[in-house]
């Protein structure tokens, strides 16, 4: 999503990272290629930061982002904003209680600093779990985006989409303030469920950019993000008997396979597993897939 990342005259871009975590959506910003830098992250959690920290050198501020007020922000004078607020009030395992959650009236929050920001960003980007879309937080989020200038492209992508054999469908929104604008303006302003607007150059074979469904384009194999070679056979890898084993049992059964195999570290892969516990309570939740190679 580089696209929406750009400034005029290669002017190094200011950006400010709340709910950084491990700071993966800093990783992300550096694999682009944008020239811009990450003035200050915000994430309460200690145990991120200390990831972060080893990550990048920079430890971020540690803090209710809640409590953050129009002149803490003012003073990064920040061009861009990367959010990836807290998705529990929104997921289907939760008790999706939308912005009555406390979980999220930190996001809220920022959302009424906007306004009265005399240094509001220039672009926003937001990531959250599918749900989010149809939350009244999100109404709230583009009913302010709206009035302070801001025009959105948004999006459901999954990592299918770019070439991963991973399914993880994702809300994200990116949001640009006037005059500033999208490569292809026809798309402002609506929901869409391909990446064509922000990877293609030709707009009129964009045709799929609505469609519910698209098909993945070509996916690496799934062995080539796997840390060991499997030999034994699929037969000898498979449960015997279907009929003993079902649901959650099965999955676990499958697992069995993994007993003696080493990651390239050399280590037990045993300490990966899924106990099966978690598996019988959440396996409803989880997307959940058994590769033979």
């Amino acid at each position: 999503m580089a696209e929406g990342f750009s400034s005029a005259g290669g002017e190094t871009l200011k950006v400010l990272e709340f709910y950084s975590g491990i700071g993966g959506m800093r990783y992300s910003l550096m694999k682009a290629g944008v020239n811009a830098k990450v003035v200050e992250a915000f994430e309460i959690n200690d145990i991120a930061n200390d990831v972060y920290q080893h990550n990048f050198g920079h430890r971020p501020y540690q803090g209710n982002i809640q409590s953050l007020t129009a002149a803490d922000l003012d003073k990064y004078q920040a061009h861009a904003w990367l959010l990836s607020p807290p998705c529990q009030p929104y997921t289907r395992q939760g008790l999706q209680k939308d912005s009555n959650d406390a979980r999220a009236f930190s996001f809220l929050n920022i959302l009424e600093l906007i306004p009265q920001l005399s240094h509001a960003p220039l672009m926003l980007f937001v990531e959250n779990v599918v749900g989010f879309e149809i939350s009244d937080t999100h109404d709230q989020m583009i009913e302010v985006l709206g009035k302070t200038g801001h025009t959105t492209q948004e999006f459901i992508l999954t990592p299918l989409q770019f070439g991963v054999p991973y399914s993880r469908p994702r809300y994200f929104c990116l949001a640009k303030r006037k005059p500033s604008c999208f490569q292809y303006p026809r798309f402002n302003n609506q929901l869409l469920y391909s990446p064509s607007p922000l990877i293609e150059n030709d707009e009129s074979s964009m045709s799929s950019a609505l469609d519910l469904s698209p098909a993945p384009e070509c996916c690496k194999p799934i062995q080539k993000f796997l840390e060991f070679n499997c030999n034994a056979s699929q037969s000898e890898t498979e449960p015997t008997d279907s009929s003993n084993v079902n649901g959650s049992s099965a999955i676990f059964a499958s697992l069995q396979m993994l007993d003696h195999t080493v990651g390239s570290d050399g280590c037990s892969l045993n300490q990966y597993y899924v106990p099966l516990n978690l598996i019988e309570r959440w396996g409803s939740a989880m997307g959940i897939l058994i590769c033979y190679c």
